[in-house]
């Protein structure tokens, strides 16, 4: 065994977000994980859909629909016909593209859905709380839900024999009376849930190099965040989809990640990059007393689980 398959087998696994943007090109992604996977490192892929499963929306004569939470954050307000596409496109497509992209660059690569084995399972959502014209409502009919246990034994038995999981929402929605439904799921947060239940290494790629303090100027880049008051300044900053990038940072943290990177996926060997520092990196030392564990960052999740980004 080289020095270098040695350091791989001994690191921390990778979960990698893929962000579903129509400006986030997966291809470099795609080749950082096939050299991560043959120098021996354990790599969870978990995407995002956002563009397609509007685009197939569309195609339905169906209006996507975009609702805010009380805290300001964005999601999808997912209804029967919304959760329909969403399948079709996120399960159906997207994740059977993505996973035939990493076989055809020699990675050993299995797609999977939040609902098989139950890979990513809690109680379905049918109301969420929104904020409509300055005033709160309550909105029905959501087919969505909030990840609360993750068969981490069925990605371990996976990466042990080789492989690399490629996990994509729906979630696995329990109704309450032992039905389960397919819901829509936030792929930031699915993503923070495996690399809290693997104690791994975040790497959230996005469309741009991490978290702004001004958020029309890259050069204002926020490098690293390792104190209480370096986390707030980076929650301060975060506005739009960022802000969900950065919760699911903070529960991956709290459900014992490592650490969390927050990085531009369009770059050369974007996941090395990030895993070298490059983007904003979250340490677990940024929760304070919360890094014992906790609910860190899962305030309002009741209105935050739809796929956005």
């Amino acid at each position: 065994m080289t020095g270098t398959d040695s350091e791989a087998a001994t690191a921390p696994p990778v979960v990698v977000k893929i962000g579903g943007a129509k400006a986030v090109d997966p291809a470099g992604a795609v080749g950082d994980v096939a050299h991560l996977a043959v120098n021996g490192r354990s790599v969870v892929v978990v995407h995002g859909g956002s563009t397609v499963v509007d685009e197939t929306l569309e195609r339905l004569g169906i209006e996507p629909e975009y609702v805010e939470s009380a805290s300001g954050v964005t999601g999808r307000f997912t209804d029967a016909e919304t959760m329909e596409a969403f399948s079709m496109a996120m399960a159906g497509k997207l994740n059977t593209e993505l996973t035939a992209q990493f076989r055809s660059a020699g990675v050993d690569a299995v797609g999977l859905s939040g609902v098989d084995g139950g890979l990513l399972a809690g109680p379905r959502k049918s109301a969420v709380r929104v904020v409509e014209d300055g005033k709160r409502k309550i909105r029905r009919g959501d087919h969505s839900g909030t990840i609360e246990s993750v068969n981490a034994d069925l990605l371990d038995g996976l990466l042990e024999d080789g492989y690399t999981p490629v996990v994509s929402p729906p979630m696995a929605g329990d109704e309450g009376d032992g039905d389960v439904t397919a819901v829509n799921a936030d792929a930031d947060r699915a993503a923070a849930a495996v690399a809290g239940a693997l104690g791994a290494d975040l790497v959230l790629l996005t469309d741009v190099s991490g978290v702004y303090a001004d958020p029309d100027d890259p050069e204002t880049r926020i490098d690293a965040a390792a104190t209480p008051d370096e986390l707030a300044a980076v929650e301060d900053a975060a506005e739009g989809f960022m802000g969900k990038k950065v919760m699911a940072a903070k529960e991956a943290l709290s459900g014992g990640a490592g650490r969390v990177v927050i990085a531009d996926a369009n770059v050369r060997d974007p996941v090395v990059a990030a895993l070298d520092g490059e983007g904003t990196t979250v340490a677990r030392s940024a929760l304070g007393d919360a890094a014992d564990g906790g609910d860190a960052g899962r305030d309002d999740a009741e209105t935050e689980g739809g796929e956005t980004a």
